[in-house]
């Protein structure tokens, strides 16, 4: 649970942050991305490593996004786990566990990349953009948390002409987590029901 909010409070900003640079080429991509996308449906593959690079676990499942602010990761492989926002309020629902934790949107989330979600934070305001270069395809973007208590020493973002495709998440435990989309479909009707989340009766529930 702890890791899943953990990567929630990075993924998610990055889908609805706003940028005003120009000059290279990934920060143009992400820009566009970011501009452009109101809707995107995708399969992630998300693999966590440890500090020598051997990785601990795979997981596979779904990502829904609706700007702004709603979205649904649904972690189907190994583990059942699903993190839904409608806009207001996230659930982190855990079935093994039998738990679900419930956190605003807002400035209770903490000085955290998640506080993008709000609107009041820009990402260049907590963030240092560097452009790393090309891999194959995909233009890699390197961003440096400008505050010293954030949760994640760097976050690298691989984009694409369809957009973010690629992810790698670096904590201050040397522990890596790398995240790659794939079937992207971008600006399609998707059912509201997606977002709104029901704790099922017997779930213990934590909410603040």
């Amino acid at each position: 649970m702890e890791m899943m909010i953990k990567i929630f409070t990075v993924l998610v900003p990055l889908m609805f942050s706003g940028l005003i640079y120009a000059e290279p080429l990934a920060i143009q991509q992400l820009q566009q991305f970011l501009t452009k996308t109101q809707t995107l449906k995708a399969k992630f593959q998300q693999i966590t490593l440890d500090e020598n690079d051997q990785p601990i676990q795979t997981s596979y499942g779904d990502f829904y996004l609706s700007r702004p602010g709603k979205f649904r990761w649904n972690y189907q492989k190994p583990i059942a786990q699903e993190i839904i926002s409608d806009g207001h309020k996230v659930w982190f629902y855990d079935a093994d566990l039998e738990q679900v934790t419930i956190k605003n949107i807002d400035q209770s989330l903490g000085l955290t990349p998640a506080l993008l979600l709000s609107g009041e934070v820009k990402l260049e305001q907590n963030f240092e953009l560097q452009q790393q270069g090309d891999d194959g395809e995909l233009q890699w973007l390197k961003l440096t948390p400008k505050q010293e208590n954030s949760s994640y020493r760097y976050i690298l973002i691989g984009l694409s002409q369809e957009g973010i495709e690629g992810m790698e998440l670096s904590d201050h435990f040397a522990q890596l987590t790398r995240i790659y989309f794939s079937h992207i479909k971008k600006n399609q009707p998707l059912n509201d029901r997606l977002f709104q989340f029901k704790v099922p009766a017997g779930v213990d529930i934590f909410e603040n």
